[in-house]
């Protein structure tokens, strides 16, 4: 089968499209042929191999797996002995490493597809929906009347996180550039805050959640529009420099909030089908949607690589096999 793969860490350019065996079918596994794959901000640290903290994960002088990608949707082309809700020729969904090639074999993090939904759409969801599902309900512990700031709304995580706080019955404020601010209301929110227009920490409102995926504010900052029993969730932060990454930033703010009684908390999700099941009924009933920036074919990923470097996607960039 085709895939993407690199040998080296690097910019995009080491991207290559090449020729490898195809994976193998195991007793639990269903073999799907991928047809769209979507790509976040942690693949960009596992092509680049920074920050160099988590090398020892990664691989030390080379990468430990020249693969790449987690997000696919596509066909069923097999199923396992062992395998009963699926069967060939179901249109499916989910997360599984390796995502940018032709075929995939994946055991848990798959669901059927919608059939509202592209196969680019549903490409579009698990890693990013799933963070912004689990940091919300799981983390934030939204309640229906909460206050909650998204920073970063117009991003992959935050277009979901707008949709999903709105669905669990939050008010929702979102933060974004000026050229997204229609696109954070599009999604529901009751709040939009153009951030090079107005400072959002100067602000009158008080919040009971936040979700940071843009990390672009100090913890001294933020407390200042925070309930006294608020929780921050971050989920994202500036690439930051090579040794530490966005970790730099992450541990300057819960070191700031130690002795607050504000709850600080930094996760990556859990790729679960437990909760790919709940976003599959939130994008069966058009409560949820994708925001679909860009697409690409898939022998185009260094370019698409190179767009998602530049950090300014609006929701998700897609490749298409």
């Amino acid at each position: 089968m085709r895939a993407a793969v690199r040998n080296t860490y690097g910019p995009p350019d080491v991207l290559e499209f090449q020729e490898i065996e195809r994976p193998d079918l195991t007793d639990d596994g269903v073999l799907v042929r991928v047809r769209a794959a979507s790509i976040n901000p942690a693949d960009w640290y596992t092509l680049t191999g920074k920050p160099y903290i988590a090398r020892p994960q990664m691989g030390l002088r080379k990468p430990k797996s020249n693969r790449l990608g987690v997000d696919f949707a596509g066909t069923v082309e097999a199923v396992g002995k062992d395998v009963t809700q699926f069967h060939v020729g179901d249109e499916v969904f989910g997360a599984r490493s390796g995502a940018l090639a032709e075929y995939v074999c994946v055991r848990d993090a798959v669901v059927l597809k919608p059939a509202n939904l592209t196969f680019e759409q549903a490409a579009a969801v698990p890693v990013a929906a799933l963070t912004a599902l689990q940091g919300l309900r799981d983390k934030g512990r939204i309640q229906p009347g909460h206050k909650v700031l998204i920073n970063g709304a117009s991003g992959g995580v935050g277009t979901f996180a707008v949709q999903i706080a709105k669905a669990l019955g939050a008010e929702v404020t979102g933060v974004c550039s000026t050229r997204n601010v229609d696109l954070v209301r599009s999604l529901g929110a009751d709040h939009v805050i153009d951030y090079t227009k107005e400072d959002f920490t100067l602000g009158d409102r008080r919040y009971d959640v936040m979700l940071d995926s843009a990390g672009s504010r100090s913890w001294s900052e933020i407390r200042r529009v925070l309930t006294p029993k608020a929780t921050l969730v971050i989920v994202g932060a500036p690439k930051g420099g090579s040794l530490f990454g966005p970790l730099s930033h992450i541990v300057k703010v819960r070191l700031a909030a130690l002795r607050s009684k504000r709850k600080v908390m930094f996760f990556i999700a859990k790729l679960i089908r437990a909760d790919m099941m709940v976003m599959r009924e939130f994008l069966e009933s058009g409560k949820v949607i994708s925001v679909v920036d860009k697409r690409y074919e898939m022998s185009e990923v260094a370019d698409a690589f190179r767009y998602l470097g530049e950090g300014h996607a609006r929701g998700k960039i897609v490749l298409t096999m």
